[in-house]
């Protein structure tokens, strides 16, 4: 939108009108609303701006109703949430380690679903605290909610003792998914394999963008949010929904291939020390759970290998000692090369590439078709030297290049040790579950025809 100067208004006047519309913006207004509010008053001539907020009469004996400023959640409701993550927690892992129940899986994830998901409407999520965490250490000047840090800690303690059991119905965004699981398909261990590197994509991507302080992207693209919220904007509605559809054929995408803090819990979960088992005794191969697991979790007995000769076996050796050194070097490189693309999407940076842009090729401002963004706009009418935005640009292009090379040196250490996985045989003789990927959403033990050995004792 071309404007004339006349129809510009002082930058204090901005701030009247944010200071009338802030209590419904805090009371939580819909913010897109606000703003259409806001610059549509911004952008008339000034003399409606006087009508709009007359001088107050104070004679007429009116009093100013005081504003009411909703008050934030209380300790208490915080501390509540905390209790009931811990509570659904020890619940899920007893129907699982101990009572061995599906039944009880599937009920505890539709309370998930309706705390977690309706009442709290997905916040917090121990999905989204990775970036409350990592904009913590690397920002002093961020004071850490204390429900984002146990959010992010008490599933994977859990998980480190009891396995996977917060993805097996806790966690409204797999809880919700697991509803629509109906005739799922068997993706080969490749395919998992391959897919499951999205994740540690996403994470790494997740961690840059929260500790330089340009967005929150885990929350911003959560498919299931705008769900529970009722209130996202249709392209998220159509992106939850193909998720869930999705769900119908290929069990929980979203956890399996995209979930950011699956690969903490896939890391925490392989070292755990109980962890479900297909069987509580001894497995009679009767092979009756081989095809149970919707999420291809489960590893099948391997008890003979093809005997390799000492050349081969060596050789492969030398070639993944130089192998994963090589992808994280690739991966540092590629990091450094793109990481002024990346930084393009902090708000600083965009701006002041924007700025630098018409500095440069002012005749564009003089072409009739030519529309000031509001974001220039704003950035002129504050006032701010043009040298100190450059400056902060090119501090946080130097935050992106630094942290650029460590995304990459980590995206290329998951690649190589994926490759390693791959070449690594295990001798096996019962169906278990892969403590990494597994989900402990305890199908697998319906299957099972073989008694609890307490059980056993009783019948003899």
């Amino acid at each position: 939108m071309k404007t004339k100067p006349k129809d510009i208004i002082p930058i204090n006047a901005f701030f009247v009108i944010l200071n009338e519309v802030k209590p419904y913006l805090t009371a939580g207004r819909n913010l897109k609303i606000l703003m259409v509010l806001v610059l549509g008053v911004l952008f008339q001539p000034f003399d409606l701006l006087a009508q709009r907020f007359p001088k107050p009469e104070f004679e007429s004996g009116y009093i100013q109703a005081e504003t009411q400023i909703p008050v934030p959640r209380s300790d208490f409701l915080e501390y509540l949430d905390i209790l009931v993550l811990i509570l659904t927690l020890s619940v899920i892992t007893w129907f699982v380690l101990k009572k061995r129940s599906r039944i009880g899986v599937f009920w505890t994830s539709l309370f998930s679903i309706l705390y977690f998901g309706f009442y709290r409407e997905g916040c917090v999520c121990s999905v989204g605290s990775i970036q409350n965490i990592a904009l913590a250490l690397f920002n002093n000047g961020y004071n850490i909610p204390f429900t984002a840090i146990a959010f992010f800690v008490i599933p994977l303690i859990f998980t480190l003792f009891f396995g996977r059991t917060f993805c097996a119905g806790v966690c409204p965004l797999g809880a919700i998914q697991d509803l629509f699981i109906w005739k799922p398909m068997k993706l080969s261990s490749w395919a998992q394999k391959m897919l499951g590197l999205i994740p540690f994509i996403y994470l790494g991507l997740a961690v840059l963008y929260a500790a330089t302080g340009t967005d929150f992207v885990i929350c911003r693209y959560d498919p299931f949010v705008g769900i529970y919220r009722l209130d996202a904007e249709f392209s998220m509605f159509v992106l939850g929904g193909a998720f869930l559809a999705t769900s119908i054929v290929i069990a929980r995408p979203y956890c399996r291939f995209f979930c950011p803090y699956g690969v903490l819990l896939n890391w925490f979960s392989r070292i755990s020390k109980h962890h479900m088992t297909i069987t509580p005794t001894k497995c009679i191969q009767c092979k009756l759970c081989e095809d149970s697991c919707p999420f291809g979790a489960i590893d099948i007995p391997d008890e003979i290998k093809l005997k390799e000769s000492k050349k081969v076996t060596t050789r492969r050796f030398v070639t993944l000692t130089l192998i994963i050194p090589l992808l994280v070097f690739l991966g540092v490189v590629t990091g450094l090369k793109f990481h002024t693309n990346l930084a393009m999407v902090n708000n600083e940076v965009s701006l002041a590439s924007e700025v630098l842009y018409l500095e440069n090729n002012p005749e564009i401002t003089t072409q009739p078709n030519y529309e000031e963004t509001i974001e220039i706009e704003a950035f002129r009418s504050s006032g701010q030297p043009v040298a100190q935005l450059y400056a902060k640009a090119n501090s946080i292009i130097e935050e992106f290049r630094i942290g650029s090379m460590w995304l990459g040196a980590f995206i290329g250490l998951a690649f190589g040790l994926t490759l390693a996985n791959l070449s690594v045989f295990r001798y096996r003789k019962d169906f278990e579950p892969n403590k990494a990927t597994c989900l402990s959403c305890a199908r697998c033990m319906d299957y099972c025809p073989v008694d609890d050995e307490s059980k056993i004792i009783e019948k003899i």
